[in-house]
Formats: C-alpha cells, sequence, structure tokens
C-alpha cells in the first residue's frame, strides 16, 4: 500500500518530538541535532523504532534543519549530502510493511527578503538541493513543517516539486490573536493554505507553537477552507520552565482528548510536535483503534 492509499484508506498517524527525545539521550548542548546522524545514528534508529513500536505510520528524518542554508550557520553546510543521506539510510532501517519515511523539510533559520537577504528563488534552490539528497536515499513523502512565513513554505514546495512529485506534507505555525489565528508574519489561515496547496502540496494544515487546546479550534479552521487531506500536529501545551527545566503541562491523557476532537472534524493526519513523545503516539494510536 502507497502512503497516498493509506491516507485515503485509514489516515496516517506521524510520530511525535525528535529534538527533545534527543536532548533527553544525551545530545550535548548546542548540537546540530543533524549531527546525530552521524555522531550517534544508533540513538537516532532507538527513537525511530520507539515511535513505530508505538504505533506511527510515518517516521520523520533528523533533517529537520538539513538545508545548507541552516546547516552554514553552524559551519557545518559541507556535511548537507551527508547529513541528509546517513537521516534516510538511519529511518529505513527502523520501517516495517506500511510504514513510511518522511522527508523533514524545516526553516532555513533566515528571512526572505524584504525583511531578510535570502531570496525565494535561492530559498528553493536549497530546498530542491536537499530534496535530491533525501529523495535519492529513499524517502517516501516530505514534510514541510513549523513555517511561519507561508513565502518560504511556498519555496520549500516550489523547491521539492522542481525534483520530485512524491506526496508533500505543509504545515505553517500559527497563534491565536485577537483577529484570530496568523503566523508571526501575519499570514492569515485560509490565504496561507490556498497558497501552499497551489504551489504543489498534497496536504496543509499546522503544527507547533500552540497546544492541543488551542489546535482543535485551528483544525476546524482550516479543515472547514479546504478539500485536501489536513495535517495537525500540536505541542504537548505551551512549555513552561520549572527548576531551570523546560516541561510541557499536557499529558498523553489529556493531549489524546483533543487529538480525539481533531479527528472528529475529519482531519486525515495527526501527531506530535514539541514535548511529545512515543507515549503520546501510543495513546493515540489506541484511540484511532
Amino acid at each position: 500500500m502507497t502512503v497516498i492509499e493509506q491516507m485515503k484508506k485509514n489516515g496516517l498517524l506521524l510520530d511525535g518530538a525528535m529534538g527533545s527525545m534527543l536532548i533527553a539521550r544525551g545530545m550535548p548542548p548546542g548540537m546540530a541535532s543533524e549531527m546525530m546522524n552521524i555522531k550517534k545514528p544508533d540513538i537516532v534508529l532507538e527513537i525511530h523504532q520507539a515511535y513505530l513500536s508505538a504505533g506511527a505510520d510515518v517516521i520523520t528524518t533528523n533533517t529537520f534543519g538539513g538545508s545548507r542554508i541552516k546547516l552554514k550557520k553552524a559551519n557545518l553546510d559541507h556535511l548537507t549530502e551527508t547529513v541528509n543521506r546517513s537521516a534516510v539510510k538511519i529511518a529505513r532501517q527502523a520501517v516495517g510493511k506500511d510504514q513510511f519515511v518522511a522527508g523533514d523539510i524545516g526553516p532555513m533559520g533566515d528571512m526572505l527578503q524584504p525583511l531578510g537577504l535570502i531570496t525565494e528563488e535561492e530559498a528553493a534552490e536549497s530546498f530542491s538541493e536537499q530534496t535530491r539528497f533525501l529523495s535519492d536515499a529513499g524517502v517516501d513523502l516530505f514534510i514541510v513543517e513549523t513555517m511561519f512565513d507561508v513565502n518560504e513554505c511556498r519555496a520549500a514546495i516550489r523547491g521539492i516539486r522542481a525534483v520530485s512529485d512524491l506526496p508533500i506534507l505543509a504545515t505553517l505555525t500559527f497563534e491565536k490573536t485577537p483577529v484570530g489565528f496568523t503566523t508571526i508574519m501575519g499570514n492569515q489561515v485560509t490565504e496561507s493554505m490556498q497558497i501552499l496547496i497551489a504551489a504543489g502540496a498534497t496536504a496543509v494544515g499546522a503544527n507547533c507553537s500552540i497546544g492541543s487546546d488551542q489546535m482543535v479550534g485551528l483544525a476546524e479552521e482550516i479543515r472547514n477552507c479546504v478539500k485536501t487531506p489536513v495535517v495537525i500536529q500540536p505541542n504537548a501545551g505551551i512549555p513552561e520552565v520549572k527548576d531551570g527545566q523546560l516541561s510541557y503541562p499536557e499529558d498523553p491523557a489529556c493531549y489524546v482528548e483533543n487529538i480525539k476532537a481533531i479527528k472528529a472534524l475529519g482531519v486525515e493526519i495527526v501527531g506530535g510536535c514539541c514535548g511529545t513523545t512515543p507515549d503520546y503516539i501510543r495513546a493515540i494510536r489506541n484511540i484511532l483503534k
């Protein structure tokens, strides 16, 4: 069964957070998480296996910051091909039948013109390069996530579509404001979703920034404005600092109640974002059964 067939038949359950899981397993402070693909591939593999054992249909490669532009900030751009190909190799070791690997593409870390120095064309070229490495190494689909600027997200989709026809899940990150849900760039929900679909996204939606409680309302707004499949991946609440440690207030039981409400809206694709672990994915799988 292809990922599209699975999506249409049963929906898809994505995995949860990667960065916090790596930190919990000893990733040094300040290290680019993609370097764990080279230095500690066994740990990355263990995390993938934990999410799959919990019931995820799709695991995302450890390549969120794997574009050349983002890696250059850590003087790691010479390793762009290596970290991306290594990530797919690790993920492919973990998946079994009817399980899929999504090539993860996150923000560049630089603003597009006119607020920044990067043109949309330069961004698209950088994302195309990352796509080629991920695609050649054997991903089944792509997820473009945690984008706060619809123009950068569009550039990523354009970059992927220039070299691949694999499915693309594209999600923006929104905040609740007095005028409704918007990105920090002021992008509105309906217009943003239509832009992403027009650029070539297979499914669109939201992830990160807000907890699962607020995400229910955002999911409803997205579901009502598009006919494509919808992707929703909330945080486990708004992070808090307790005793010097970052923590998230929503436990799996609380989280899954809101995921139930999101699924009841007709959302096809759900998963977790910051603060979620295999326990959250397992709780979702149990309600999906």
